[in-house]
């Protein structure tokens, strides 16, 4: 009896096991089609809890990441590890999209703007620096598609000060990103990757 007993219990730890394997397998962390992921270039990770590092891939649905991504987690961690320890960055967060891939007619609609980042804080995953523009969770609409949300950072000429215009500040959509780089600066992205994601019940 002890013996069937005995049985029994490691039947059930094997099958429990097998379970837990075939829902880790069922979530899938699907590679960005070659178009998308062109954008993506150098090191830069994206990391929210849980989920990991996004850079370059679809969010997944499962384990209810997109919803988590849209209405719970905060900012992401951001890691350069190539940043150089001393040098000032500028990340920016945008989404091309809006209101969606067909007809983005808001693009560029900002999400997050930081700026006087320094290299070291960066190696780390942290992003402190001058806040210009909050962070906006990614919150596609419904039946609006995938979005891309873009992460540049940008080396921050020295002694630069940086700021958004009060126009600018008005309003987060239709926000003339190439504007803003040239107005101060910045050159082109020393990294820059993105993420996709969509509605999360779609």
């Amino acid at each position: 009896m002890r013996l069937l007993s005995a049985v029994l219990v490691a039947l059930s730890l094997f099958l429990t096991g097998v379970r837990g394997n075939h829902t880790s397998r069922t979530c899938i962390f699907q590679t960005l089609s070659d178009s998308d992921k062109d954008f993506c270039r150098g090191d830069l990770e994206v990391i929210y809890p849980d989920v990991g590092d996004v850079s370059c891939s679809y969010v997944p649905k499962c384990h209810g990441y997109r919803r988590r991504l849209s209405r719970e987690w905060g900012s992401p961690h951001v890691r350069y590890s190539w940043a150089e320890k001393n040098k000032k960055y500028v990340l920016v967060m945008v989404d091309p999209d809006a209101p969606n891939r067909a007809n983005p007619r808001h693009r560029y609609w900002r999400h997050w703007v930081v700026t006087d980042i320094l290299g070291a804080d960066l190696r780390n995953g942290k992003v402190k620096g001058h806040v210009l523009s909050g962070y906006v969770r990614p919150s596609p609409p419904p039946h609006s598609g995938y979005h891309r949300y873009q992460f540049r950072l940008y080396e921050q000429p020295a002694h630069k000060h940086i700021a958004l215009s009060p126009e600018e500040d008005a309003s987060l959509g239709s926000w003339d990103l190439k504007g803003f780089v040239e107005d101060f600066g910045l050159g082109h992205p020393v990294v820059k990757t993105q993420f996709l994601t969509k509605y999360y019940e779609d």
